[in-house]
């Protein structure tokens, strides 16, 4: 039979242009030749030193798990890696056996040397359809490979991990089905952890692995708060393998056609049924994946308010474990009603809340909001040029006192009591969240059908609940007619914006801006899809007219054809320039109010230096408790990448074709326009006639430019 390898990378090679085509990952095929090209060579390199024969087989396939996997926009450390991941496998063995998977060994490697390679656990999404595709391939692959054994206890054991979790938090089941969904995992359990290479010898050693790797996993996951837990656990269980081999001694596993290939084939279940385990493990995503009802926070109101929030923006600065929050949401209603709750790690004390200004976020909204570039087209008969830059719409997106100390009958217990500026300010904790709902009831506020199940989960992650109101006393004092945004400072390991309590009371889809400012590089979600606008693309000229319109039926339209399952980048950028800039940028004195605690000494403000070590990083979504049914999970990335959503307007030249580049241009004008037609319909979902009868199209310069030619081009209408 062919050796298993071959099988392994086809399918590799599948995957990496789905991923490449369908998922826009940006696997360039530079860093891809770069890569496997590496590969290669630090096998032939190390296989002689070794005095064994070259097999390009092995280093093919590490070097496409690297292209799947590794991110980094640094060519050169995808070079490293690959030597890496290589070399591991001659140096790192016992008894003969390497000990890593050579692909794992070198992820962690890199990550553990440098910042700028980092896994994106979210990046592959959580679509049914493509869940199914790959549990058909791997699961051929790991039938070849004679190691079915060892997927399908880790995906068991993994099972068992997320549902008992589930259940012991009281979450909805649509969230531990989510997270099986997740190319990522089907990746690591198809490709990475079936190596035969690497795990035990026996099978009862092999099952014993993947329950351990599983278990690992998920402590590294749900207590270390680590997205990409899968690839640490591996490594950490590895040197396990050796041990495992003593206590439970097996046939060693060898790539070859011959006898023992087919003994360890026999181990494994019959082609058929490995496909349908396969399918049998992903139904369960269809039959199961009901809707559920399950920001950062919900409202809650007195009598019979009703509140919505639909609209937020979240400015989030993280350095390492710490974090500053920012919250400013579109409260609409009477504020002496107004109640915000939103689950934090730690009990904050009085100096680590804050109340921000408005001002600031408008700000960051504004030099970092998708943006118009306006060009004019010179005079074709004459060497004149210039061009013209527009600014952005600055946004896209236009109580009874409660009694202190503790409930014993509803385990509430009130850990902290503040005023700061015109919010009263508690930190609660509980014991259970009907207590805690009654709490809330029992204080005036109305709480939303379905809140108690989302709080009772957050209460046994062993989270408080910051609970605001607004001192209308103090307000009036302060002079303030709107509210202010509140910010918080913390550790935590947890990097997480918890946006299951936005669902429970709201009406409809709601907007999320997160603004996240960290020192290494882009900021992406890790349990959900982050894709790139669509930008650098010309649209028609009367589009300046109706920027607003363009943009939210742009957003919409991208929405609807993800759909509504991704977290949108518009803007990712090193703050100390830009080009141009929508806006003038940040002062080190309004980012250090933000949070940026190492921004600029204020006594340099006068000189209006620019920031420092910022890169500032805009998601948008738009969210349901039916899409969107995890809290955002979040990571920070090496990515330095800049981008930015832009939309190019180049306005015609209207003048007489007086001169043939002149004519020649006018003819490739008409092209042009159509083109814009055809992008901005596809862009929006706006109707194409619509927009050609919006578009000026200049029919009349040709005609005025042929008046002034020669008399004897016009009788035979030659050009």
């Amino acid at each position: 039979m062919p050796d298993p390898r071959y099988y392994q990378i086809a399918v590799l090679s599948g995957l990496a242009v789905y991923g490449a085509f369908a998922l826009d990952f940006e696997i360039r095929p530079l860093g891809a030749a770069l890569t496997l090209g590496a590969a290669l060579a630090a096998q032939g390199v190390c296989s002689r030193l070794a005095g064994v024969r070259f097999d390009p087989r092995s280093p093919l396939i590490s070097g496409l798990s690297l292209c799947l996997l590794l991110r980094t926009d640094l060519p050169w450390l995808a070079v490293a890696a690959a030597v890496v991941t290589i070399a591991g496998k001659f140096v790192i063995r016992v008894e003969g056996k390497h000990v890593f998977n050579p692909t794992n060994f070198g992820l962690v490697a890199m990550m553990l040397a440098t910042d700028r390679v980092w896994v994106s656990p979210g990046q592959w999404g959580s679509a049914a359809f493509f869940g199914f595709l790959l549990a058909c391939l791997g699961g051929l692959v790991i039938h070849r490979a004679a190691r079915s054994d060892v997927t399908y206890a880790f995906l068991a054991a993994y099972c068992g991990v997320l549902f008992g979790r589930a259940l012991w938090l009281g979450d909805p089941l649509t969230i531990p089905l989510h997270q099986l969904q997740s190319g990522a995992l089907l990746i690591f359990a198809f490709f990475m952890i079936s190596d035969p290479k690497t795990t035990p010898d026996a099978r009862a050693g092999r099952v014993a692995f993947a329950a351990l790797v599983a278990l690992v996993a998920g402590w590294i996951q749900f207590r270390l708060f680590r997205p990409d837990g899968l690839i640490w656990a591996l490594a950490l269980c590895a040197p396990a393998v050796p041990l495992i081999d003593r206590l439970v001694p097996g046939v060693r596993y060898v790539w070859q056609r011959s006898r023992p290939l087919y003994r360890a084939r026999r181990l494994t279940v019959s082609h058929p049924q490995t496909v349908s385990r396969s399918l049998g493990v992903l139904v369960l995503f269809v039959l199961f994946a009901s809707p559920v009802r399950a920001f950062c926070g919900f409202y809650v109101g007195k009598a019979d308010t009703k509140l919505f929030n639909q609209a937020s923006s979240v400015v989030l600065v993280r350095d390492g474990e710490r974090t500053v929050l920012t919250m400013s949401s579109d409260y609409r209603g009477d504020l002496k009603e107004f109640a915000l709750v939103v689950p934090v790690p730690t009990v904050l004390e009085r100096e680590q809340i804050h109340v921000g200004d408005q001002a600031m976020i408008d700000h960051l909204d504004a030099y970092t909001s998708p943006r118009l570039v306006e060009y004019f087209d010179p005079d074709p008969c004459a060497v004149v040029r210039y061009e013209k830059e527009l600014r952005a719409l600055g946004s896209m997106a236009d109580a009874a006192a409660p009694t202190a100390g503790r409930n014993e009958g509803l385990g509430v217990t009130i850990e902290a009591r503040y005023t700061v500026g015109e919010y009263d300010v508690l930190i609660l904790s509980a014991t259970q969240s009907d207590g805690l709902e009654t709490w809330l009831r029992q204080n005036g506020y109305r709480i939303p059908d379905g809140a108690s199940q989302v709080l009772g989960s957050y209460i046994r992650q062993n989270l408080r609940f910051f609970v605001a109101r607004v001192n209308l006393e103090e307000q009036a004092r302060l002079g303030y007619a709107h509210l202010r945004p509140l910010q918080m400072a913390y550790e935590s390991r947890r990097f997480m914006l918890p946006i299951r309590l936005g669902t429970v009371n709201a009406d409809g889809p709601q907007e999320l801006f997160v603004f996240a400012l960290t020192r290494t590089g882009r900021v992406e979600t890790a349990n959900y899809r982050t894709v790139k606008l669509p930008s650098d693309v010309e649209v028609p000229v009367f589009v300046k007219h109706e920027f607003a319109d363009f943009y939210r039926d742009l957003f919409a339209h991208q929405v609807e054809e993800e759909r509504m399952r991704t977290v949108f980048l518009e803007y990712a950028w090193d703050m100390n320039w830009c080009d141009p800039c929508a806006a003038d940028p940040l002062s080190d004195r309004e980012l250090r109010d933000l949070g940026v605690f190492w921004a600029g000494d204020e006594r340099r403000e006068g000189f209006k230096q620019q920031a420092r070590d910022v890169f500032v990083t805009r998601l948008h979504v738009r969210y349901t408790a039916e899409n969107f049914p995890e809290d955002l999970v979040l990571q920070e990335t090496g990515d330095r990448t800049n981008f930015q959503g832009r939309y190019v307007l180049r306005h015609p030249w209207k003048g007489k074709a007086t001169c043939p580049a002149a004519r020649d241009y006018l003819r490739q004008l008409e092209q042009r326009q159509e083109r814009e037609a055809r992008t901005l319909a596809s862009l929006t979902g706006w109707d194409l006639d619509e927009i050609r009868g919006k578009m000026d199209l200049p029919e009349s310069a040709l005609t005025q430019g042929e008046d002034d030619r020669p008399w004897w081009k016009k009788i035979w209408g030659s050009r």
